[in-house]
């Protein structure tokens, strides 16, 4: 196995461990481990190949990019803006059904909740940003700042990358400058894309069902990795690292079996640090900013 480590993305950076995730849902080779201390960041690896090099022959095209499920606009059916008909997510569903990029429709909506007029509902991590863009849209301008070179790639792996301005994703805190003036967001647009793909794990659906068949109040979607919070209303996204090298497979398991308690059980799937996701607090109920930082639990 060729290895590096990865100073770029650490774990307590949820853009930095989603992008670390999806190194490996990006090219099958890479796997993922982390690195034990107090500070643990991402180690990628691969088998026959330099991780760095997988990774720029597995760098996806805008062509391609432009083919996704998920995009604004598809021969044979009706766009996706913002907000989605329920029929017209069916039908994109449809006619999409079996495509490898199928999961950029089911981690993105579901039609299991409805919002007004029979929208379907966004998961979390595809909040809501200024102008309505679309999350396709905002994937697309940070796939145009990049140019996947291995001396590109490895600045942003070891976080020598300069950020550039721009939301990227919407969610990434550290994107926010200081509220006691006008610093534009800022964001590494590597990073950015990798997360994107890092999104093919967690799903989203609608809230549980009633022995009626209803389901009560105004539930919102579900996002796998989502947890309700203690003594308070909503809920955040919590997540692991680990030791040993995963490929998403191995991930996706390891996602199914670890649960933030009791941490007496991490040790036995090789976790040893995990956080969950701080929400950035609006300054007034009309703001649009959304931002999630990270506590230790």
């Amino acid at each position: 196995m060729s290895s590096v480590e990865c100073p770029g993305l650490p774990g307590s950076w949820l853009n930095g461990w989603l992008a670390a995730v999806g190194a490996t849902v990006l090219d099958s080779r890479i796997r993922l481990g982390w690195t034990a201390g107090r500070a643990p960041v991402a180690v990628l690896a691969a088998e026959g190949i330099d991780p760095v090099s997988a990774l720029v022959a597995s760098w996806p095209s805008e062509d391609a990019l432009r083919d996704m499920p998920l995009a604004d606009e598809r021969e044979g059916v009706d766009p996706l803006g913002r907000s989605v008909p329920v029929e017209d997510f069916v039908a994109r569903v449809r006619v999409t059904r079996g495509d490898p990029y199928s999961w950029t429709l089911s981690s993105t909506m579901t039609d299991l909740q409805l919002g007004d007029g029979g929208k379907v509902e966004h998961a979390p991590l595809d909040p809501p940003v200024p102008k309505g863009l679309t999350l396709f849209s905002r994937m697309l301008r940070v796939h145009a700042l990049v140019q996947p070179t291995a001396e590109r790639i490895a600045d942003g792996l070891s976080g020598r990358a300069v950020r550039v301005q721009g939301n990227g994703l919407g969610f990434d805190l550290s994107r926010l400058g200081s509220l006691a003036d006008s610093t534009d967001p800022q964001v590494e647009p590597m990073v950015e894309l990798l997360a994107f793909f890092g999104l093919a794990l967690f799903p989203v659906r609608g809230p549980g069902v009633a022995v009626n068949g209803k389901r009560s109040g105004r539930a919102r979607a579900v996002q796998r990795g989502w947890k309700p919070k203690r003594d308070r209303n909503g809920s955040h996204f919590v997540w692991p690292v680990w030791r040993q090298l995963l490929d998403s497979s191995g991930i996706d398991a390891l996602l199914d079996a670890w649960k933030p308690e009791p941490r007496e059980a991490w040790q036995s799937l090789g976790v040893h640090a995990a956080w969950r996701t701080v929400e950035f607090q609006r300054r007034a109920e009309r703001d649009p900013t959304r931002g999630f930082g990270a506590e230790p639990l």
